[in-house]
């Protein structure tokens, strides 16, 4: 990703519906595996402009962790004076000393995407993770929506629930979840990236996908995918089949077992 695009996520991350939208359905979600303590620590692997973890500060001790410094620099600049949130500028897991080691979850929002090796960078994930505590991750989903947002934003590829779940086979984990979501909105998405297609170019600013809708029309499209919380949060730990069989993005809940592979 390019400054450009990273100072765009800081301009609209707090008000956009996706964002928005994604940021409540996380923290709900969250809030069921890892019920609000300031004393227990959230961990956000790639946190970019650092608005998905800074949402937490107020329920976890939270820390946001990532590779590029134009990120961490708007993220310090924009949320430093937040208490209970911490960023730093790295590789996973370096620098998280004194954070790891007691980390009740760990989160990975739309990053997987981005490395070309997925099942080393998952691998690495879990085994640093700490027994019983939890990962959640989030990846784009559904190849058939490629277009130039996904190049733009330097993605390898996008999954289904299969090729997803091949990136933690073998791995010490239990699935608590695994679901697509942003659902309901797929029809909308579907249209504007075959319309994006036709036209050689990115429906949003930046070359990507995202620009600032009208309030009203922002609220609805969040109103309607904040709409699918409910349904996920119930289907956790259930028999039943996934909350949704097929979205714009794909949602696991994987709980680390108590002991590493080979050990």
């Amino acid at each position: 990703m390019t400054p450009e695009q990273f100072a765009l996520f800081a301009r609209i991350e707090q008000d956009h519906w996706w964002f928005v939208a994604r940021r409540q359905i996380v923290a709900r979600i969250l809030r069921k595996v890892v019920p609000p303590n300031q004393n227990k620590t959230i961990i956000d692997v790639g946190c970019g402009t650092g608005g998905n973890i800074a949402s937490l500060a107020g329920e976890y001790r939270c820390v946001g962790i990532d590779t590029t410094p134009d990120a961490i620099e708007l993220a310090r600049k924009r949320f430093g004076d937040v208490h209970n949130v911490h960023y730093v500028l790295g590789a996973f897991p370096a620098g998280l000393e004194g954070y790891l080691e007691t980390a009740s979850a760990i989160t990975c929002m739309d990053v997987i995407e981005h490395v070309e090796d997925d099942l080393g960078f998952v691998k690495m994930l879990v085994d640093a993770a700490p027994a019983n505590s939890h990962l959640l991750l989030t990846v784009p989903a559904d190849m058939s929506l490629w277009s130039q947002h996904d190049v733009t934003n330097g993605h390898y590829r996008r999954y289904d629930r299969d090729t997803f779940a091949k990136v933690w086979s073998g791995l010490p984990v239990t699935v608590r979840l695994l679901s697509y979501f942003n659902s309901r909105l797929y029809p909308v998405v579907k249209a504007m990236r075959w319309r994006a297609n036709r036209r050689n170019a990115s429906h949003g600013a930046d070359g990507t996908d995202f620009k600032q809708s009208s309030r009203p029309v922002n609220w609805l499209l969040k109103s309607v995918f904040l709409g699918e919380s409910g349904k996920l949060v119930r289907s956790m730990d259930s028999d039943r089949k996934p909350a949704y069989r097929g979205g714009v993005s794909l949602i696991a809940v994987l709980r680390k077992s108590n002991a590493n592979v080979g050990e």
